[in-house]
């Protein structure tokens, strides 16, 4: 995504303290930062495991092709930039680990 200021996830313009995500996880020595929502950024992490993350959610391409990403991304799409609201894990991810 080339504008800085709009969040790959969502599509919604970024709040002034946007959140880091490693798209390869810091675990794993990833580097590569893409700022998003603080939501956006939880959501993330409640769907997927890091290693999840590393084999093959690495990209937003990939996020979004999750579905229950993308029920989220609907979901979220019409907030307000600065919209928080605490997020659950999982019950999926859990039982992999």
């Amino acid at each position: 995504m080339n504008d800085i200021n709009i969040c790959p996830l969502c599509k919604r313009s970024l709040p002034e303290k946007p959140s880091k995500h490693h798209l390869i996880p810091k675990t794993f020595k990833g580097k590569e930062i893409v700022l998003l929502h603080r939501v956006c950024h939880r959501q993330i992490h409640a769907n997927f495991t890091e290693r999840e993350l590393l084999n093959h959610y690495h990209t937003i391409e990939r996020i979004l092709e999750n579905e229950n990403v993308q029920k989220f991304v609907k979901w979220v799409e019409n907030k307000p930039p600065d919209f928080h609201v605490r997020t659950k894990n999982t019950s999926l991810k859990r039982a992999k680990n």
